[in-house]
């Protein structure tokens, strides 16, 4: 006799086998969750620490930056499997993540390889059959390079409302800055995007896209008729003879914003649920560090067992500070406020660190001061050395304003910005490194004031 399974129950078997837990029966309890992470010639403006670690595994506020994601996903009940899509090499760093990943929340956390950059959206669509498998009720689709507070409960339950094929999640920003983000005209009574722009050139709305959405599986369809125009695109292209590279950018390469939500805004399927939450983009280094501030602002109501405390004999906290368990501090430093020390990091006597990321296994020798600055893997920074950068913070005065989109030149001159220094640099005693950018395995011999270190 011939035994048919369904596909829920062939996949909750899958999970139930593989030792992970199985949530609700019903397909309409059961989540899932989407990371798009990109490839390494995204996040260019993020060397040179995207030399050594992907940068979806860049430490922010102590931990790998899309740990912050899993961790929100992971909360949602009824989450499922949480699934990470980009174009990297499935390299040691990564698979250890997701083991770890795995382990921690017991939940599947899975990589799915691209075989070529697909843009936001051509992601989704390739793998359409392992986002559905199972018949989730809705997935969540999350950018890595965001820092939020993850909403994502107020966006199911909103999204339950009304079951849009697509829900946004929204914030506002000042009129200049809007112009640097996907700008929503809504409906404030319903909540329905009317309207939706890629960075306009003129004003359109101060509602911007956070990169943080909730869909429906029906919204795998619009996905689908992109790439079918995308293909007859490409056969138009080739009939005329335009096959030159770059020509066409291949038929799964689908941009989210311009060709789904522009195109289909003001046709009741796409909805925005607002936030007032944290919200800040993290493309470059100073974008990280801001972002290190707000998690650890945070750390008091999610993770306060993360924040490090005074004690007698311990080294002086000012604000909030993560000390990993493996770093050696020095009982008369001096930490924070809005401080990350990585593991094995060695921290001397009479040092000062303010503002700062500082990555494994870096030593900060006696008396050193390092303010807003990342000090990289394994570097050293010499006896009574200050490390400083400027920071680029938004305006305090304004509470719309975000992070401005950082250029490094302006005019030809290298604008001041946070100091970054690469893996295993060597800083001597008694000089000055101040707002500049010093690339992997230098040993410098003097001071630097402005300049990029090659």
């Amino acid at each position: 006799m011939l035994i048919c399974v369904p596909q829920d129950l062939r996949f909750a078997l899958k999970l139930k086998c593989l030792g992970l837990r199985v949530c609700g029966s019903s397909k309409h309890t059961m989540l899932k969750a989407v990371i798009l992470i990109g490839g390494p010639q995204k996040g260019t403006r993020f060397r040179p620490l995207s030399f050594e670690v992907p940068k979806p595994l860049f430490p922010v506020a102590g931990v790998p930056m899309i740990q912050h994601h899993i961790e929100a996903c992971a909360q949602v009940p009824g989450m499922q499997e949480i699934l990470l899509i980009g174009f990297y090499q499935p390299d040691e760093a990564l698979t250890q993540f997701l083991e770890a990943a795995q382990q921690e929340f017991h939940l599947p956390v899975r990589y799915l390889q691209e075989f070529a950059p697909l843009g936001t959206g051509g992601g989704l669509y390739h793998f359409r059959d392992q986002i559905l498998a199972g018949g989730p009720e809705a997935f969540f689709v999350l950018n890595a390079d965001v820092c939020s507070d993850f909403p994502l409960n107020a966006m199911l339950e909103a999204h339950r409302r009304q079951r849009p094929p697509f829900l946004l999640l929204g914030t506002t920003a000042n009129r200049t800055q809007s112009l640097n983000y996907g700008c929503i005209v809504e409906n404030p009574q319903t909540h329905e995007v009317l309207h939706y722009v890629e960075k306009p050139s003129t004003f359109i709305s101060d509602i911007i896209n956070c990169g943080i959405y909730l869909f429906s599986p029906e919204a795998l369809k619009p996905l689908g008729d992109v790439f079918q125009r995308n293909q007859q695109d490409g056969q138009l292209c080739l009939a005329l003879g335009e096959d030159s590279p770059g020509s066409w950018p291949g038929a799964g390469t689908i941009r989210l914003e311009q060709d789904v939500f522009s195109a289909l805004a003001g046709q009741g399927q796409i909805y925005v649920h607002l936030t007032e939450g944290i919200w800040s983009q993290i493309k470059s280094a100073g974008s990280a560090l801001y972002a290190s501030r707000l998690y650890l602002g945070r750390y008091q109501i999610t993770h306060p067992e993360r924040l490090a405390k005074h004690s007698p004999g311990g080294p002086r906290i000012r604000g909030n500070v993560y000390i990993h368990p493996t770093a050696k501090v020095a009982p008369s430093a001096v930490l924070g406020p809005n401080v990350s020390i990585g593991k094995g990091v060695t921290v001397g006597e009479g040092v000062r660190l303010r503002e700062s990321i500082v990555l494994h296994g870096a030593t900060l020798q006696e008396h050193t001061c390092v303010l807003h600055s990342i000090v990289g893997w394994g570097s050293t920074v010499g006896r009574w050395a200050r490390v400083e950068g400027t920071p680029n913070d938004p305006n305090p005065n304004d509470p719309r304003a975000r992070m401005d989109s950082e250029s490094l030149f302006k005019d030809g001159k290298l604008l001041p910005a946070i100091t970054i220094l690469g893996c295993r640099v060597r800083i001597p005693a008694e000089v000055l490194i101040l707002n500049s950018i010093v690339l992997p395995h230098k040993e410098l011999s003097r001071s630097f004031t402005n300049q990029i270190i090659l």
